[in-house]
């Protein structure tokens, strides 16, 4: 009897433990994904908030490897600061993610010049873009540069 107490009491302790070690495993991987939340949610609004500031220049070291390899800086930052359209303030939606694949939305606040009685027209756009994860780091994908990733995006395209 007393050899089936200690038995009894060792795969208790070893269940007990085994419960311990999937917890502990589970809470490392819950906070990896949180960091890289946060960091996502960081980086989509530092982007906007270079590209309201003009300086677009620096936003472009938020984009993938793959798209600065097909645009340079300078074409990158004349393209985007010359546009008509006045970017004002962004505000985080939220993000849906999957892998190292998220789907990142945002509004953002603009102003526009029209010509003859309308004036500027000051207005709020949802923007929805894809993000993805390389080496590590997580990067601006545009959707012109999704050729075949955009149902897996959940662009539909």
């Amino acid at each position: 009897m007393r050899n089936e107490q200690v038995k009894s009491k060792n795969v208790y302790l070893l269940q007990f433990g085994a419960l311990l070690a999937l917890l502990m495993l589970a809470g490392c991987m819950t906070g990896v994904k949180d960091q890289d939340n946060s960091v996502i949610r960081a980086r989509a609004v530092e982007r906007w908030d270079f590209l309201i500031a003009h300086k677009a220049e620096k936003a472009w070291d938020y984009l993938s490897p793959g798209y600065r390899e097909t645009k340079p800086r300078d074409a990158y930052a004349k393209e985007m600061n010359g546009r008509g359209i006045r970017w004002s303030r962004v505000h985080f939606g939220s993000q849906q993610c999957d892998a190292d694949v998220c789907k990142v939305r945002l509004s953002v606040d603009y102003a526009v010049t029209l010509g003859g009685p309308a004036g500027k027209v000051e207005s709020m756009g949802l923007v929805a873009e894809n993000w993805v994860k390389v080496k590590g780091q997580w990067y601006f994908l545009p959707d012109r540069f999704i050729p075949k990733l955009g149902k897996e995006l959940g662009n539909g395209s």
